[in-house]
């Protein structure tokens, strides 16, 4: 019987470097590169750090420390079994940046990340010189879209209905050898992408990734907490949270032909933004634009915090 992935393969060599960070009561692994104003990268479903290999290059190079890291519950980070709620979460993050010892940090989020970018710029809003949210609305904007447009955003969102089963979403996503994983992303990309040499590997990496132990039912807990808690006091308090325009600017990138967030619901958004924020769709592109078209995501990210620098 194969045994599965030990959590340390979530460090995969590269021109960064892989140090652990105790932030909010856990220990987050990160990814490091260059020198500068901090970029904290988050990642997204069904992903871990390395998801940003190509925006850490581009960001040091660019003149940034980026640092890219592994989400509670993913990767090589700790995997507690509870603080999957968007107020731990975002505690996360604002712990990770002041452990980086920086005063602020500029935000660059995909989905989940997107989302918890969002979050921890409403509730933590002196950490946070910027954000980034790729494929990813604001917290509110999606969940007015799945009410309004059940045929719409609601069934381009079903997986995260599905997910909310017990114990059933993780064998689904852990079976032969994480197999779920490259349907995933094979749905939820770009046709160029899918069919690009790098797919392969992504796709590698990512089952790998997920078969670490208690990555699958982490991840999970994301979706189960997001759906539940609007239910409950800590759902409403969470919602009151961030239904707040934010001080800073912040950049949306969208892949047009993003079969999981549409479009209409990023754009949607716009109520919560700050100042100098912008909206830019990507053509040809699902709902990976940062591995996807990694050229031009990183122009339109180093841009955006050239006009964001203080």
């Amino acid at each position: 019987m194969r045994l599965p992935p030990d959590p340390s393969t979530a460090r995969v060599a590269g021109p960064w470097a892989h140090r652990d960070v105790s932030a909010n009561g856990i220990r987050l692994h990160v990814a490091e590169l260059g020198d500068g104003p901090l970029v904290l990268l988050l990642h997204g479903f069904p992903e871990f750090w390395w998801t940003w290999r190509h925006q850490l290059v581009a960001l040091a190079e660019a003149g940034y420390r980026a640092v890219a890291v592994d989400l509670r519950g993913y990767g090589d980070s700790d995997k507690p079994p509870r603080g999957y709620d968007g107020f731990t979460l975002a505690g996360d993050v604002a712990g990770l940046v002041k452990a980086l010892g920086a005063a602020r940090a500029h935000l660059v989020g995909h989905a989940w990340g997107g989302m918890l970018a969002w979050t921890v710029a409403a509730m933590h809003q002196r950490l946070v010189e910027s954000i980034t949210t790729i494929s990813a609305p604001h917290p509110l904007a999606l969940r007015h879209a799945i009410r309004r447009h059940p045929r719409g955003q609601g069934r381009a969102s079903g997986h995260v209905f599905r997910f909310q089963l017990p114990v059933y979403p993780e064998r689904w996503l852990t079976a032969d050898g994480g197999a779920a994983v490259a349907r995933l992303l094979t749905a939820w990309g770009g046709p160029k992408w899918t069919v690009s040499p790098e797919f392969d590997e992504v796709v590698r990496r990512d089952r790998e990734a997920v078969l670490v132990p208690g990555v699958a039912h982490s991840a999970m807990e994301y979706y189960r907490w997001a759906v539940r808690s609007q239910l409950r006091g800590d759902g409403r308090r969470f919602a009151e949270a961030v239904d707040r325009r934010l001080d800073v600017p912040v950049l949306q990138l969208h892949g047009a032909l993003d079969p999981v967030v549409l479009e209409s619901t990023a754009a949607d958004s716009g109520r919560w933004v700050g100042a100098g924020s912008q909206f830019r769709t990507l053509p040809e592109v699902g709902h990976f634009p940062h591995q996807e078209a990694p050229n031009t995501t990183n122009g339109l990210i180093t841009g955006f915090l050239a006009a964001a620098r203080p």
